[in-house]
């Protein structure tokens, strides 16, 4: 019995890593500033998706390096710079942003990445919106 539940065990781990639905996804940032007169929707990928955990009932008998909570996070990614219409001379009229190239299950990296569930918040502008015409 025991043999068969250490395959068992090592089958899941390799398919739940490859079963691992983690990808670039398109997302639209909507960027004002409040003394710029128009609004920017940025076309941009981000990272999303779902990522197999390893988060066992039986926590106290595991040895914490066999417990893991992966999220979607950049494998490799770029940043771009937009100009944001209608700022008068005294404002700086650029936003940088990422771009994911890449993505991959692992741990949360707080240098770039939000690692907290946000607050619902509705991603609008309240100024006329300009495209990007990048």
């Amino acid at each position: 019995m025991r043999p068969f539940f250490v395959m068992s065990l090592l089958f899941g781990l390799t398919i739940g890593q490859t079963a691992s639905l983690c990808a670039p996804s398109e997302y639209t940032i909507h960027v004002e500033k409040r003394e710029c007169a128009y609004c920017l929707a940025i076309n941009t990928t981000i990272c999303a998706g779902f990522c197999m955990t390893r988060d066992s009932n039986g926590k106290k008998l595991l040895l914490k390096s066999a417990l893991s909570q992966n999220v979607c996070t950049y494998k490799e990614m770029s940043y771009q710079t937009a100009l944001i219409p209608g700022c008068p001379h005294h404002a700086v009229p650029y936003y940088s942003y990422p771009v994911a190239l890449s993505c991959k299950c692992g741990k949360c990296n707080t240098d770039y990445s939000d690692c907290v569930r946000e607050r619902v918040r509705t991603n609008y502008c309240t100024k006329p919106q300009k495209p990007c015409t990048m």
